[in-house]
């Protein structure tokens, strides 16, 4: 749709204008006066009612002279009117089909075989294997257990899309290596325990009853919230928090390989580097968490309330196949909490990039697993604030590597200018 203005002219009285050599008369307004003196307006023009004003002498369409200063809604008191004509613009019509003639047909879609349609099957038959595994054998919380049903997902997943032999060589490539490295720590966290110096207790004791005022929160919480025997709904919760520690980590890992490699990176290089600094403060600094020290009579009785809910509630759990034995078991690996640890690291690592939906997520998940720990004498309060300490020093400092490593040296940039 067009529209066409057509200025039509009414006759305007004597006495209307300003008189000569003044300019625009009143209610012609400023935009009047910036028109005089341009291209196209003849500033000593009188138009034909005898006003001296400036009058543009360029034509319309039509061939009709007309003055851009009588088009200004305040130039009213002249008497110009307008006629606004609504045109439509017309689509040219389509060729007549040619009678005789077939149109053209689009060539076929090429179809799939059947062994290329089996693809859609893969991951109903790995949830229906997952399934029947929980169902059978219990709740896997063991790395290597999860490490291959991980595994098996990607797996799928290149079924799944179609990437066949090369997805198959590129999940065993990045991943075993990892599974390997997660199983070396393992094996080696279990000869921690068997260090020559005695385990820690009393300054993480002591620190724990200067905060929470001469007594230890994690006897106030279960004084006041755990019932043996009875669980409560936030005893379930915590057993969920408790055990996301076994999972989150690598499911986010294996989403981050999917879909932004270089970020996957950044993460398993952050989880590595703080499990071995873990690793090495459980050999320099063995530190006994709360239930042992209850047990050993220095604290009074205390419950791990997640592995009393889990046996309360008949969950079973699937047995490791690699992790198994003694060698395998440290029980004095309390300082730092990678429980703690981890969830740090997440919040950290996410959250330059991260919405306020999901920063409110990376906050509030670190807080849950520090009540769980400290509820449950998994922990005392210090070993977290170790663990968060930890997590910190690795993130940033490997980022602070890789923006060392990225940017360019001062004399580089000179000789670059």
């Amino acid at each position: 749709m067009t529209a066409r203005l057509t200025p039509i002219r009414a006759s305007v009285g004597p006495g209307t204008g300003p008189g000569p050599g003044v300019g625009p008369g009143p209610g012609v307004g400023p935009w009047a006066g910036r028109m005089v003196g341009r291209a196209g307006v003849d500033p000593t023009a009188v138009d034909r009612a005898g006003v001296n004003r400036p009058v543009n002498r360029a034509a319309d369409r039509f061939g009709r002279s007309y003055d851009p200063v009588m088009l200004h809604p305040e130039s009213s008191k002249f008497g110009l009117l307008f006629s606004v004509r609504m045109t439509k613009t017309l689509s040219p019509a389509a060729p007549p089909a040619r009678t005789g003639q077939p149109r053209p047909v689009p060539p076929p879609r090429p179809r799939g075989t059947g062994w290329s349609r089996l693809r859609f099957l893969a991951w109903p038959l790995y949830l229906t294997g997952l399934l029947w595994f929980l169902r059978t054998e219990g709740i896997p919380a063991a790395n290597d257990v999860l490490f291959l049903w991980l595994i098996g997902a990607l797996l799928t997943a290149a079924v799944h899309s179609g990437h066949g032999r090369r997805g198959f060589l590129l999940v065993l490539r990045d991943w075993v290596p990892v599974m390997a490295v997660v199983w070396t720590y393992s094996l080696l966290r279990g000869y921690g325990a068997h260090t020559p110096w005695a385990p820690h207790w009393l300054p993480q004791l002591r620190f724990d009853e200067a905060l929470g005022f001469g007594e230890t929160w994690t006897v106030r919480l279960q004084h006041a919230l755990y019932t043996p025997g009875s669980p409560h709904w936030y005893d379930y919760a915590a057993v969920g928090v408790y055990l996301s520690h076994f999972f989150v980590v690598f499911l986010l890992l294996a989403v981050l390989w999917r879909r932004a490699h270089h970020r996957f990176r950044q993460l398993l290089a952050c989880y590595l580097t703080l499990t071995f600094a873990g690793f090495a403060t459980y050999l320099l600094y063995p530190a006994d968490p709360p239930w042992l020290v209850a047990q050993q009579g220095n604290l009074p009785h205390l419950s791990r309330v997640v592995w009393e809910v889990i046996s309360a509630s008949g969950l079973p759990q699937a047995d490791s196949l690699l992790e198994n034995g003694s060698q395998f078991a440290n029980d004095v690996a309390a300082m730092p909490s990678l429980h703690s640890a981890y969830p740090a690291m997440l919040l950290f690592h996410f959250w330059p990039t991260a919405r306020p939906w999901l920063r409110a997520v990376l906050v509030g998940y670190p807080l849950a697993m520090t009540f769980t720990l400290v509820y449950g004498a998994e922990h005392f309060i210090i070993d977290v604030f170790v663990g968060w300490a930890y997590a910190a020093a690795v993130v940033f400092g490997l980022r602070w590597l890789r923006s060392r490593r990225t940017t360019p040296s001062k004399g580089t940039a000179d000789l670059a200018g």
